[in-house]
């Protein structure tokens, strides 16, 4: 990848500089984060925000309905901010619901069975201002519908994709659901086309240089939608390794430090949101056999904008452990960010904490 496109998103996703100090602001930038784990998912957000930023920030944030959690865009959770919640919905429900069909009917949930579901689910949330899931599995079994497992996650889902649901404030380590009603005051609609050049816009201002292709995956619009969202979007044209790139905003950005380190999540927008081949992000000395690259579906080393290995947090509450391949050897000055990050994450999670 060239050198020049990876400083860019760098810059752009504020991973090599901060980002605002309102977790709902840096959501409205990116567009949406990919979030089905939630803690990780926090510290997506943490680790592009100013130091001193905490996980209790974002959990304020969250609980306070200034970030909500639903299936947007892909059928997966993400985190959205509640000014485009209702618009991306409008836009990607009925692609995501096609997605979903085959499998909704194989579990016999069709149709008619779907709509009765979201009725009660609709008239449960009206009731009570927040439920757990279990809650609602316990509404949905009083009308004698599906309401365990499988089946009620697809339920769910289908509701917030019907408009109807989306995240509550957490109690304890449970998640709960909310009205969307309640969540989030009605908004002017946008047609098809100002949505796909609002969410191109939102996509290359805070992920590019990006090609057609990124953003037909990230988005889940057709290749055709994505094409259309950047020529509406003024996005300018940049030429490199072969491939036409598209991005909005600085046109230079601050250069890769070859040595600087962070930890990024699991689904980190920096390596999920991409999927020209050409342009990843891992270093030479890695190679997959996993779909989606080396530390896609893992927490991430990232040294010098490149994935340099893998981190976990160990049973130890307070201790990160660092995995690299054997053929990749630290540099004093690698190994002395390497420790700054992982102090970071440490006083991110656990801010009582002295780093060491």
């Amino acid at each position: 990848m060239p050198q020049s496109v990876m400083a860019h998103r760098l810059h752009n996703q504020f991973i090599t500089r901060p980002g605002p100090r309102d977790p709902a602001r840096l959501v409205a930038w990116l567009g949406v984060v990919q979030a089905q784990e939630f803690a990780p998912a926090k510290w997506a957000l943490g680790l592009r925000m100013p130091p001193g930023t905490t996980d209790a920030t974002i959990q304020r944030a969250f609980d306070a309905g200034r970030i909500l959690r639903t299936h947007v865009l892909r059928p997966t959770w993400h985190f959205v901010a509640p000014a485009d919640i209702r618009w991306m919905l409008e836009l990607s429900a009925p692609q995501v619901r096609r997605h979903m069909a085959t499998y909704d009917r194989m579990m016999g949930l069709d149709t008619p069975v779907m709509t009765r579901a979201t009725a009660v689910i609709d008239r449960a949330l009206t009731d009570h201002e927040f439920l757990t899931r279990a809650r609602l599995g316990e509404h949905l079994a009083r009308a004698r519908l599906p309401h365990l497992g499988s089946h009620l996650a697809h339920i769910a889902m289908y509701a917030e994709l019907e408009g109807v649901m989306c995240s509550g404030p957490r109690r304890g380590k449970q998640s709960t659901y909310a009205h969307l009603d309640r969540r989030v005051p009605r908004a002017p609609r946008l047609s098809r086309d100002e949505a796909i050049e609002k969410l191109a816009r939102r996509f290359l201002q805070s992920h590019g240089p990006a090609t057609h292709r990124d953003f037909s995956w990230w988005s889940g619009l057709s290749a055709a939608d994505a094409r259309r969202g950047i020529e509406l979007s003024g996005a300018h044209r940049i030429e490199a390794d072969g491939l036409t790139w598209w991005s909005l905003g600085v046109r230079t950005a601050p250069g890769v430090r070859r040595a600087a380190a962070h930890l990024l999540p699991i689904y980190d927008e920096y390596l999920n949101a991409y999927r020209e081949r050409r342009a990843e992000h891992h270093g030479p000395s890695l190679v997959s056999s996993k779909k989606g690259g080396y530390g896609t579906f893992q927490h991430a080393v990232v040294i010098g904008g490149q994935v340099a290995g893998t981190w976990r947090v160990t049973p130890r509450r307070d201790d990160v452990k660092v995995i690299l391949p054997p053929s990749r050897r630290l540099r004093p000055d690698e190994e002395r960010n390497l420790a700054a990050a992982i102090a970071r994450y440490r006083r991110f999670v656990y801010p009582s904490l002295r780093s060491g």
